[in-house]
């Protein structure tokens, strides 16, 4: 949930650092129900799901994104990007610091960058320009998603807590293949985590002050339209959960990190699918492999408040894989 509303820490020494690789599993236990298992059978389809760790040692992982058997994520905290590709984690100081993710579809890696408004293209290094969002976005960037073609729908969280600016609806950026950029939608309350379903037809945002995901029809100009409510998280999760990161479900649903629901939540058509409990960790953001596997970013505070201890940057992050009895749903 940090989509620049929380101040990100400046960039480490630009020494690439390593995080603790896979490690033993370690078993959520909270209110959604037994260690290691899923909610009850009225609030899904009661699969059985286990957490293992993947890797430790961030601050607040957002993005993450699966590209040619390699996990890639930002550490909107921590300033870094981190990624496996090499067989080992290893996170690079990147300044300007990114949030969302994504391929394009000749391969190259492309960040929202929180407070340049800027969406870069990864050097290795550092980030170029790929689209300068200066003239449209008000706020800080967020998450990011693309289609087959290379067009990229953007967060514009049009405000920053941090530097006291109140709430104000935010909007969805479209930036083109050619770098171009254009608002695609706008009133948007806290636009959090996209996905893309019915083959890119469908838009699917976390509105993240609103508590629910709300689903925009895409156009065969790419732009959006006919927004409706697709699924009151709230309702379905409970009061406290507010979306943030979002993944297509193989189903055509979608997965939803809740945060302060303390739930990965599978949600389609309106309707709970089932919920991972993950108490007394927080999800942020998630992702799924080319095999299925679902990534999730957990954070944990020690038992304080999430939003107090995000002030105080006194967060740290894990992701984990969720496994399934019978397979994924």
């Amino acid at each position: 949930m940090a989509r620049g509303a929380w101040r990100e820490g400046r960039p480490r020494p630009a020494r690439p650092l390593r995080l603790r690789g896979r490690g033993r599993r370690r078993r959520a236990r909270g209110r959604h129900g037994a260690a290691g298992r899923a909610a009850p059978a009225e609030r899904g389809d009661g699969v059985n799901a286990r957490l293992a760790d993947h890797a430790r040692g961030l601050v607040w992982g957002e993005g993450p994104r699966w590209h040619k058997g390699a996990l890639w994520l930002s550490d909107t905290q921590g300033g870094r990007l981190w990624t496996d590709a090499s067989g080992r984690w290893t996170g690079t100081a990147a300044d300007p610091v990114s949030n969302g993710l994504w391929f394009l579809p000749d391969g190259r890696l492309v960040g929202a960058l929180m407070r340049d408004r800027r969406v870069g293209v990864w050097t290795g290094t550092g980030w170029d320009t790929y689209a300068d969002l200066s003239g449209l976005g008000v706020g800080p960037l967020g998450d990011m998603v693309g289609d087959a073609a290379g067009n990229l729908y953007v967060d514009d969280v049009a405000f920053d807590a941090a530097a006291g600016e109140p709430p104000a609806p935010g909007r969805i950026i479209l930036v083109r293949p050619d770098g171009s950029a254009e608002v695609a939608a706008e009133g948007v309350e806290f636009p959090n985590g996209m996905a893309l379903l019915d083959d890119g037809a469908t838009l699917v945002v976390a509105e993240t002050a609103r508590q629910r995901l709300t689903a925009f029809t895409v156009g065969a100009d790419r732009t959006l339209s006919a927004p409706r409510p697709y699924a009151d998280i709230a309702a379905l999760v409970g009061g406290a959960a507010r979306p943030d990161g979002i993944w297509p479900a193989r189903d055509g649903g979608v997965w939803v990190a809740t945060t302060t629901g303390q739930a990965v939540a599978h949600v389609r058509d309106g309707a709970l699918v089932t919920a991972v409990p993950t108490a007394p960790d927080f999800p942020v953001a998630c992702c799924a492999a080319d095999d299925g596997t679902l990534f999730v970013t957990l954070a944990s505070t020690d038992g304080e408040p999430l939003f107090a201890a995000l002030a105080r940057r006194a967060v740290t992050t894990r992701v984990v894989t969720v496994a399934w009895d019978g397979g994924a749903p």
